[in-house]
């Protein structure tokens, strides 16, 4: 398992919150995410044999979010 930090612009509430976390949680491969609205980040563990950091970026983009 590894875990990475991503930076998350365009969240406004805990609903945007939630929007992440289940959009990164629902990828095969990830063990956790936890999403922080203050920090604008979300550190998540996962199994880089199973899904990529790209494809980590472009769940949180597809769900309507700047991942950086």
């Amino acid at each position: 398992m590894e875990s990475v930090v991503i930076k998350v612009g365009g969240m406004s509430c805990g609903g945007c919150v939630r929007n992440v976390t289940q959009v990164l949680t629902q990828l095969p491969g990830v063990a956790a995410a936890q999403v922080s609205l203050e920090a604008g980040e979300a550190r998540v563990e996962f199994d880089p044999g199973q899904v990529s950091l790209a494809a980590l970026r472009e769940a949180v983009e597809g769900a309507g979010f700047d991942a950086a």
